[in-house]
């Protein structure tokens, strides 16, 4: 499954996401930049490396932030905004911008201490914002468990589209970050390959660190998902959207 929207208005505009879209995708730009024109460490010196991070804690804990922004190909950064446009202005729109940048950085942080935690001897650089998206998505559902989301389900070479409630669509997107995870246990860790214990990880901390978030604040009252409807193609048949802070303006 694919997201594409979901059908959640938000109450203010999610600035602080769409800085982290921008920042994460600068930093894509800035990162294959500096490769193309010979800094050819650049990944190893400012993705997290577990092993080096645990030699030398103070000299390398900048290291932890900077890898948050970086990628490792243009389908990566491609899926994690994907998601991270999707899902983070709600969860924006339910913290406040503030705490929505101190959770996402934390979930992180979190997500990063926990893949050096299942491999610690690693010395293969960690770059992505999966682990802090993780974090997001985890708030999302303990928030919005039951959230109308447009997603694209391809089968074979046929598209199609369905309204799916927001606690399946990131339990697929969990499931298939656990069985990964718990299956890379048995493959020898000599080369790269997907972090997926700081996915696993990152999401864990969200649901944690969501309620501490939501102190004092209650969630937004919002339609649920009610049935299977399959979103028709053509012109019209799209159900009509809610309104969003762009058109209360």
């Amino acid at each position: 499954m694919i997201p594409l929207r979901d059908r959640l208005p938000t109450r203010q505009f999610p600035f602080v996401n769409y800085a982290l879209l921008a920042l994460n995708v600068i930093s894509f730009l800035w990162e294959l930049a500096s490769i193309e024109a010979g800094y050819a460490e650049f990944v190893q010196d400012w993705g997290f490396v577990p092993a080096r991070f645990l030699a030398n804690p103070t000299a390398d804990a900048i290291t932890i932030f900077t890898s948050m922004f970086l990628h490792g190909g243009w389908m990566h950064i491609g899926g994690n905004m994907l998601f991270l446009w999707v899902f983070g202005d709600n969860v924006e729109d339910a913290l406040g911008h503030v705490r929505y940048v101190l959770f996402y950085l934390a979930a992180g942080v979190l997500a990063a201490g926990a893949q050096m935690f299942v491999d610690p001897a690693s010395v293969v650089p960690m770059v992505g914002a999966s682990g802090a998206i993780a974090g997001v998505l985890a708030a999302y559902v303990s928030l919005y468990p039951r959230a109308r989301v447009l997603v694209a389900l391809p089968i074979f070479i046929i598209i199609t589209f369905y309204e799916f409630p927001a606690w399946l669509v990131i339990l697929e997107w969990f499931a298939l970050q656990l069985l990964s995870g718990i299956g890379s246990l048995a493959v020898p860790k000599s080369g790269g390959g997907t972090a997926f214990f700081a996915h696993i990880g990152g999401f864990v901390a969200g649901l944690l660190l969501v309620r501490l978030a939501m102190l004092g604040k209650q969630p937004v009252a919002y339609e649920p998902w009610r049935g299977w409807r399959v979103q028709e193609r053509r012109a019209g048949r799209y159900p009509r959207r809610e309104p969003t802070w762009w058109d209360r303006r």
